[in-house]
């Protein structure tokens, strides 16, 4: 046990190590550090490689029938299943909706989730937004008269065809519908890891995850009861960050 963590310590250590590198290099390399002045410049990304380079297909080289300078231009664009565009040698290309990153809109990065377009509403090494999510509940609606409302957890599909079953098809409470799939939508937040890309319910499992990275901050972090944690997630993002701040293309 003891030596798995040391092994863990270590990874950790070289892990810091390597990133702290990376952060200087690329203030070396002529990158300028993100502040909240900072404009993305306005197109589509086909990728998180793209964004982290601030290199989208600018409006000019996609295809569009409607005024590039329309309010509503990435909207109508994402209307279409498909996104045409010009690459850099001037042939037509195609892509799915689908399988886009996101765009930038006068300066402002939006994400992709669920076929919707969210604001990153806070950038950095580690950044934040919020998203609606769709999912699906399956619940049972057999019983209007259960004291657990529609939701009967007693329900078996066995009981149905029995004269003797309080939910047989003598039973006024009896209805032919059994399980109905339905959705519902919630508001969760998320946490982007700008070194690689990857996408994160933000949660505290994944706070600590990208929390790793440094291990000053994690130990730090680790030893707060399990409520502490789930409250300072976001002052602890916020510290990660403002320890390695992002750097981006000046150009």
């Amino acid at each position: 046990m003891a030596r798995r963590l040391v092994s863990i310590l270590a990874i950790i250590v070289c892990a810091t190590a390597l990133f702290s590198l990376k952060a200087q290099d690329q203030e070396k390399e002529g990158m300028v550090k993100y502040t909240p002045e900072f404009k993305f410049r306005d197109g589509i990304f086909l990728d998180f490689e793209m964004v982290k380079q601030n290199k989208p297909i600018p409006k000019a080289k996609l295809l569009a029938s409607f005024d590039y300078n329309d309010r509503e231009f990435f909207k109508k664009i994402f209307e279409m299943e498909k996104v045409y565009y010009y690459d850099d040698i001037g042939v037509r290309q195609e892509v799915d909706k689908a399988s886009v990153w996101g765009y930038a809109r006068n300066g402002i990065l939006y994400i992709q989730v669920q076929e919707g377009f969210n604001r990153i509403t806070f950038v950095g090494n580690i950044c934040h937004f919020v998203a609606d999510i769709t999912t699906e509940d399956n619940r049972y609606y057999n019983n209007p008269y259960s004291p657990y409302g529609y939701y009967d957890p007693y329900y078996s599909p066995y009981s149905y065809g029995s004269y003797y079953s309080p939910y047989s098809y003598y039973s006024p409470y009896y209805s032919p519908y059994g399980r109905t799939p339905s959705t519902r939508t919630e508001l969760r937040q998320f946490i982007i890891d700008w070194e690689t890309g990857k996408v994160m319910e933000f949660e505290i499992d994944n706070t600590e995850v990208v929390l790793m990275k440094d291990p000053e901050l994690y130990e730090e972090y680790a030893r707060l009861s399990r409520s502490k944690k789930k409250d300072l997630m976001f002052v602890y993002i916020r510290k990660f960050n403002e320890k390695y701040p992002l750097y981006l293309p000046v150009e």
